[in-house]
Order: structure tokens, then sequence, then C-alpha cells
């Protein structure tokens, strides 16, 4: 990785003492959405928005306030506004967790994960 690369990152890094996130694959929802709200797929405020209602959901639900809880309502944030402004609706996103999680089950320790080619 550059090292400029991890500078980027630095406000990521730390939340009160502990990692934003518990894995760094976990903040690429953030930047997904960052590149779909810069693309003009949906604002800014949108996004602000969604992800609000589901950090809401959860806390009502007596959800841990935790990276896990953050990093679900993130990305059910991001699969709601996509679905709701593209052409890609919840049940392909669905299928395409469902091959991933397959992917990642067939594939050996320490081996990367790799979709079939469809």
């Amino acid at each position: 990785m550059d090292p400029d690369d991890t500078d980027a990152l630095t406000p990521l890094a730390a939340v009160d003492g502990e990692p934003a996130f518990d894995q760094p694959w976990q903040a690429q929802v953030l930047a997904i959405a960052d590149t779909l709200v810069q693309s003009g797929l949906f604002s800014a405020g949108a996004w602000s928005d969604a992800l609000g209602s589901e950090l809401k959901r959860a806390n009502e639900d007596g959800a841990a306030d935790n990276q896990e809880t953050y990093y679900r309502c993130a990305l059910q944030a991001l699969e709601t506004l996509v679905a709701a402004n593209s052409e890609i609706d919840q049940k392909a996103m669905k299928g395409k967790r469902d091959d991933w999680e397959q992917a990642y089950l067939s594939t050996a320790h320490g081996q990367p994960v790799e979709l079939p080619s469809e």
C-alpha cells in the first residue's frame, strides 16, 4: 500500500481509542458510499439520512453500540440507496452476497476469495 493511502485513512484509524472498524475492509462501505455521492447516484444528505435511520433503528432494537453494528447499518443504508436509485435491486444484491459467501466458505484459508466467472 502506498504510504500516502494510509494517511487518507487516518481519520478512520480510531474512535475513542478503538478502531473505527473491526476489519479494514469494512471501511470500504464508506468509500463506496462516497464514490456514489460524488458520481451523483444519491446526495450526501440522502446518505446521511439513510445511515442515521439505520443507526436509530439499530439503537431502538437494542443492538450493541460497536463497530459491527455501525458497519451493518452503513451497509444496509448503502444497499437501500442503491436499490432505490439504480436498476440494481435488493434481490440482485442478496444473490451477489450469497455468491460471495459461498466463494468465501469454499476458499482455503489464506487464499484470495474469487467469484467464479459468469
